[in-house]
C-alpha cells in the first residue's frame, strides 16, 4: 500500500503556516497485515517509550504557554462587483484574511490571545494553570464572552497524543498511539529527509473511515536511540461520523532535551465547520506555543498556587495588560484583519439590520430582552412567557431582572403570571445581595450572596423538572392530564457560597404553605379537612464538581460536557411546630453522577440518587419520584410513571444513557451515511414506604388522594428501558420506551415514543 501527503512550514513569513493535504490511501494487491508489520513495531515501540520520555516522570515541571484563536467566517467570499456586501458594505473586504490551512478567504469574528504558565508537581500530584494576560477582540457582543471561551477550549482541547484517547469537538477519538491503535489502525512506514534530518515517517489511517479516528504522518528521528515523536500531522477522514465538521486539522511539534524528556513546541488545530449544508460556515483555529521550560521548583510566588484550591487561577491584571506586554509573550504574529475586529463592529453597527440580529442573537443565546444600551433591568425568560397545562389552561407570564448595570451588588428578580382557566395569578421575587462585585448577573460563577425568594405558584407533586422552568414552552404538549398539584406559598432564605475548585455550599431557611386544592385535599384517617399544609425546615446542601465546566445563563448554567463527576449531598431538618408544622422533617439525599468513555465504542452518561426521611411527615413531604407527563426526553424523571404513583420515603434511583456513536450504524451499507447514533437508556426506583409514614396504618397522616392511584412499592422496582436513534438531521433524538415493570397499574401507559432536540458534534 501506498499514501500521499504534504506537510510544510514556511520561513519566510508566518512561521505557524502549514498546507495540509488530505492523507490518502490506495490500495495495492498487498492485503494489509499488522502481523511481522514493521510500522506497526515502531508505533508500539513509540508507545512504550512515552513513560521514559514523560517530563511528568520528574518531581516538577513548569512552561510558558502562549494561546491565539480565531473564530471566523470561513469562505467569506462575497461577489465585489455586485449583491449586498458590495452595495451597502463595501468595506468590509478590506478586512477578509486568508486562512494558512486552507488557503480560503476568511472574515475573522473574535481573535483571543492568552498568556499562561503551567506547574506541575508529581508528589502530592498537582497541575495548576496561572493566566497572565488574556486579550479578546469579538464581533458580536450579545454573547456570553466567558461561555463561548469555555466552550472553544473544551471543543477544541490540548491534544496529547500519547493518550490512549483524543478528546475533541466533544467526542472520543482513538489516538494512533492508543493501546489499540494496532488493531483500530492501518500503519505504514517510510523514511523521508526533512529540514531537522532523517526521519521515519509512520502513516496511519482507521480500518473504518466512519469511525472516530485520524488520517496522518508521524515523524520519528532515525538517530534517536530512545523513539519519540518529532511531528505529527493529522485529520479526520471526510466519511467520519462526525457532525458539522468538514475539516479538522492537528500539527504538533516535539523536542527531546538532555535529560531525555519531550516537550510540545507547537500545537496548531483548525477546524471547518458547516451547521447547515449551503450555508455560510465557520473556521476555528486554535495556535499554541509552548516555551521556557524547566524541571527545577518553580519560584515562591508560583510555589503557593500548589495549595490553592481549583486549577485555573487568572491573574486580577490579566485582562488588562498593554501593549508591550503583549509583544514579549506574543509568539504568533496577529495579522492586520485580526487586529480589526473592534473596528469592524463599530462600522457594522451604523446599519440597523445587524442592530437587530444582534439583539436577536442575544435574546437566543441569554434567553432575556435588554430593555436599553448599558440595560438595568431585563425581560424574561422568553420561554415562560406563553404556555399551558390542564389547571390554568393557556399561562402568560411575565418576568425579569436586574442587572450589574444597576447595581454590582444588589439585585432583584421578579414575575407574575396568570392562568385563563383557573383564574389565578401567580408571582415571584427574590432579592439578592452579592459580597463580590458582578459583571452582568447575579448568577455568574463563583457565586458568593445572601438570597431572599418568595413565590405564590402551582406545586406539581412528583413532576419536577430538574433542568428546566416548569412552564416552559415545550413542555405544554402532554400525554395525560396534569392535575396533581397544589398552590403553594414558598419563601427561603439562602445563604450560597461557591469555591474555584468546584465546591459549593448552600445554607438556607425555608417555609411553605401547600393550598389544597379539588385534585390534592388534605384530609386524615379521622375525617379531618384541613385547608393548608405548613412546612418549615434548615436546609443545607453541598455539592463537589471538580473539573466542572458550563456555559453561564441568567437564569441557570448549562454543562458543556458531562465528564466531570458531580457529587450532591442535601438535608433537610424541621422540628414539629415551628411556624405550624404538623410533624418534625427530617430528610436525607445524596446524588452522583459521571460519564465514562468507552473509547470507539462511544460513552454512558450514569445518575444514582438515594434518599431517606426519617421522621414522621404528611404525603406532600414524602420522596416522589419524578414523573414525566411531556413527550419529550428528561433526565432524572421517569418517561411512563405518573405523577404520585409510588410513595416512598426512602429509595435509590438510576439513570442510566448509553450513546454508541454509530458503533453499529457505522457498519451498515447504505445506513451508514445517515450518520445516525445509537441509544440506548434504562431507568428505574427501587423504594420503600415504612408503616410510619403509611396512611393506611397512621390515621393522623393524609390520606393520599383517590384518584391518584398512589400505593407504595412492592418487592420489585418500577423499571423502563428505551430504544432510540440519535443524530436525525443531527438534532432529533427519538426513543421508544417500554414500561418493564407495574404494568398493569390503572392508568399507567406501556410504552411510547419520546423525541428531544439537541445539538451535539
Amino acid at each position: 500500500m501506498g499514501a500521499s501527503a504534504a506537510l510544510s512550514a514556511s520561513a519566510d513569513t508566518d512561521t505557524t503556516a502549514v498546507m495540509l493535504n488530505e492523507v490518502v490511501v490506495r490500495p495495492h494487491k498487498v492485503k494489509y497485515s499488522k502481523k511481522n508489520n514493521p510500522a506497526v513495531d515502531l508505533m508500539e515501540r513509540i508507545r512504550a517509550a512515552r513513560e521514559k520520555t514523560d517530563p511528568r516522570r520528574l518531581h516538577f515541571y513548569s512552561y510558558d504557554t502562549y494561546d491565539k484563536t480565531v473564530l471566523a467566517l470561513n469562505d467569506f467570499s462575497p461577489n465585489q462587483d455586485e449583491g449586498f456586501f458590495a452595495k451597502h458594505m463595501k468595506y468590509i473586504f478590506d478586512f477578509i484574511d486568508t486562512s494558512d490551512i486552507s488557503g480560503k478567504p476568511i472574515l475573522p469574528l473574535s481573535v483571543k490571545e492568552t498568556s499562561s504558565r503551567t506547574l506541575y508537581r508529581a508528589t502530592p500530584r498537582t497541575e495548576k494553570q496561572v493566566v497572565d494576560g488574556i486579550k479578546t477582540q469579538a464581533l458580536v457582543d450579545q454573547m456570553n464572552q466567558d461561555g463561548v471561551r469555555k466552550f472553544v477550549e473544551d471543543v477544541l482541547r490540548e491534544v496529547d497524543i500519547y493518550d490512549n484517547d483524543i478528546t475533541l469537538m466533544q467526542n472520543r477519538f482513538v489516538s494512533p498511539l492508543s493501546r489499540i491503535a494496532a488493531n483500530y489502525y492501518k500503519f505504514w512506514l517510510d523514511t523521508v529527509t526533512l529540514p531537522e534530518g532523517r526521519m521515519k515517517e509512520l502513516t496511519f489511517a482507521p480500518h473504518n473511515p466512519e469511525s472516530m479516528g485520524f488520517n496522518g504522518r508521524m515523524y520519528i528521528p532515525v538517530d534517536d536511540s530512545i523513539p519519540y515523536v518529532r511531528r505529527i500531522s493529522m485529520q479526520v477522514p471526510k466519511a467520519i461520523n462526525l457532525n458539522y465538521v468538514q475539516n479538522l486539522y492537528i500539527v504538533q511539534e516535539y523536542e527531546l532535551d538532555s535529560l531525555g524528556s519531550r516537550h510540545k513546541v507547537r500545537d496548531d488545530m483548525a477546524v471547518e465547520i458547516e451547521l447547515i449544508p449551503g450555508t455560510q460556515g465557520l473556521y476555528a483555529r486554535r495556535q499554541t506555543h509552548y516555551t521556557n521550560f524547566s524541571s527545577e521548583a518553580p519560584e515562591a510566588e508560583y510555589m503557593a498556587y500548589f495549595s490553592k484550591t481549583g486549577r485555573t487561577h487568572v491573574l486580577e491584571t490579566a485582562a488588562m495588560q498593554n501593549d508591550e506586554f503583549w509583544q514579549r509573550r506574543r509568539l504568533v504574529p496577529i495579522r492586520e484583519n485580526e487586529m480589526g475586529v473592534k473596528k469592524l463592529l463599530a462600522m457594522l453597527r451604523k446599519h440597523r439590520w445587524f442592530y437587530w440580529t444582534e439583539k436577536v442573537v442575544g435574546v437566543l443565546a441569554n434567553g432575556y430582552l435588554p430593555t436599553g444600551k448599558d440595560s438595568k433591568f431585563d425581560i424574561g425568560p422568553v420561554n415562560t412567557m406563553i404556555s399551558a397545562n390542564t389547571v390554568e389552561g393557556a399561562r402568560f407570564r411575565l418576568g425579569g431582572m436586574t442587572t450589574a448595570s444597576l447595581s454590582r451588588h444588589i439585585f432583584a428578580r421578579g414575575y407574575a403570571a396568570y392562568g385563563t382557566k383557573d383564574h389565578k395569578w401567580k408571582y415571584g421575587g427574590e432579592l439578592e445581595y452579592s459580597f463580590l462585585p458582578k459583571k452582568v448577573h447575579s448568577r455568574e460563577f463563583p457565586v458568593h450572596s445572601l438570597r431572599l425568594t418568595h413565590s405564590y405558584d402551582l406545586d406539581m407533586i412528583g413532576q419536577h423538572y430538574l433542568f428546566t422552568n416548569p412552564d416552559n414552552i415545550f413542555l405544554s404538549l402532554k400525554r395525560r392530564e396534569s392535575n396533581k398539584v397544589t398552590y403553594r406559598h414558598l419563601t427561603r432564605l439562602d445563604y450560597t457560597l461557591e469555591r474555584a475548585g468546584g465546591f459549593s455550599l448552600v445554607a438556607g431557611l425555608k417555609h411553605e404553605r401547600q393550598e389544597a386544592t379539588e385534585w390534592l385535599p388534605f384530609v386524615d384517617g379521622y375525617g379531618n379537612v384541613f385547608g393548608h399544609y405548613d412546612q418549615a425546615a434548615l436546609t443545607l446542601q453541598l455539592r463537589y464538581a471538580p473539573g466542572e465546566t458550563f456555559y453561564q445563563m441568567r437564569s441557570g448554567r448549562v454543562p458543556i460536557n458531562m465528564d466531570a463527576p458531580v457529587f450532591i449531598l442535601t438535608h433537610e431538618f424541621g422540628p414539629k411546630g415551628v411556624l405550624g408544622s404538623r410533624f418534625t422533617l427530617n430528610k436525607t439525599e445524596f446524588s452522583a453522577q459521571k460519564r465514562f468513555w468507552f473509547s470507539t465504542f462511544g460513552y454512558t452518561d450514569i445518575i444514582l440518587k438515594a434518599a431517606k426521611i426519617w421522621s414522621q411527615v404528611d404525603y406532600p413531604a414524602l420522596a416522589w419520584a419524578n414523573a414525566n407527563l411531556s413527550y419529550t426526553i428528561q433526565p432524572e424523571s421517569y418517561a411512563l410513571m405518573n405523577p404520585m404513583e409510588f410513595a416512598t420515603d426512602e429509595f435509590l434511583s438510576w439513570d442510566l444513557t448509553y450513546w454508541g456513536n454509530g458503533v453499529l450504524f457505522n457498519r451498515v451499507p447504505l445506513l451508514k451515511y445517515l450518520r445516525l447514533r445509537e441509544v440506548l437508556t434504562f431507568r428505574g426506583l427501587w423504594g420503600h414506604l415504612t408503616s410510619r409514614n403509611n396512611p393506611e396504618l397512621r390515621n393522623n397522616l393524609f390520606r393520599f388522594p383517590f384518584d391518584s392511584f398512589t400505593k407504595p412499592m412492592e418487592r420489585e422496582p418500577y423499571m423502563e428501558i428505551g430504544v432510540g436513534i440519535d443524530n436525525i438531521l443531527t438534532i432529533l433524538r427519538v426513543d421508544y420506551v417500554w414500561r418493564l415493570t407495574y404494568r398493569d397499574t390503572p392508568n399507567a401507559d406501556r410504552s411510547g415514543v419520546r423525541v428531544s432536540l439537541h445539538f451535539t458534534f
